[in-house]
């Protein structure tokens, strides 16, 4: 577990320190994200293939929680938050759970 959670520590530490600066600059990423899918090109499918990534992350994170409503809960958050929320809950799910087998499916 321990290169799992030194990997969590880093992607969470350098994708903060990467976002912090932009959201300072700019807080609505929407008009930019979706602007560039809807005008196509490589940026717009980037963005639209990250964006189903999120969809499935959200997907399996509320699967995992039953989806119930703290599990439909954090979906969202997973969706909307990337790997900055992933990276903080595999972190904590490799503490709760004994195996990697467990973090991926649950009990």
């Amino acid at each position: 577990m321990l290169p799992l959670r030194l990997l969590c520590i880093l992607i969470f530490v350098t994708l903060s320190a990467y976002t912090a600066p932009i959201l300072m600059a700019d807080q609505n990423l929407f008009p930019a994200f979706f602007g560039q899918i809807a005008a196509g090109g490589w940026q717009g499918q980037f963005n639209m293939d990250f964006m189903f990534m999120l969809t499935f992350s959200g997907l399996w994170v509320g699967w995992r929680h039953g989806l119930n409503p703290a599990g439909l809960a954090l979906a969202l958050l997973a969706f909307l938050g990337g790997a900055l929320f992933l990276s903080v809950y595999l972190f904590v799910q490799s503490f709760r759970c004994g195996s990697v087998r467990e973090i991926l499916v649950g009990r």
